[in-house]
């Protein structure tokens, strides 16, 4: 069985890097966890695959009020929950086995009563003195196995 291959990023901020395009074009789907700041990054990214996005705290354009704050989704039979600031996260994850948060600019990867809780960190600029990463999901039937991925410091 092939995985169902997921790129996870967050916090590009308007910089939407080759080398995650890249990798997005070898995934069956693309999760942003918000702070996307341009409109047309979505644009290009939904060319390559489904996209699933949030709205992040800096993403206040009109264009952005189409977003929801919090989304949940199934991919693969895998329930997801995807919000920015991991203070989002609804307290009922039935059915969740992947929380998929932002904000931080920091990766961060968990297994918490059997589910992952994730941050990709930011694949835009790095920050507060951050890497910038990003991270790719491959689902096998109910499993689900995360990558961090460090990208290079060039557009």
């Amino acid at each position: 069985m092939e995985p169902f291959r997921i790129a996870v990023i967050s916090d590009s901020h308007g910089l939407l890097r080759r080398e995650v395009v890249q990798i997005v074009r070898t995934c069956d789907a693309v999760l942003h966890a918000g702070d996307i700041t341009r409109e047309t990054d979505l644009d290009e990214l939904a060319v390559y695959a489904p996209i699933y996005a949030v709205r992040g705290n800096n993403d206040y354009a009109f264009w952005a009020s189409r977003l929801k704050d919090v989304l949940r989704f199934e991919l693969a039979g895998v329930g997801f929950v995807m919000t920015h600031e991991r203070r989002n996260v609804p307290r009922d994850l039935s059915g969740v086995r992947a929380v998929i948060c932002g904000h931080t600019h920091h990766y961060s990867e968990e297994w918490i009563d059997g589910r992952l809780w994730l941050n990709p960190g930011s694949c835009g600029f790095p920050r507060f003195g951050t890497e910038i990463t990003m991270a790719m999901l491959e689902l096998r039937g109910d499993q689900i196995s995360a990558r961090r991925i460090d990208l290079r410091n060039e557009p």
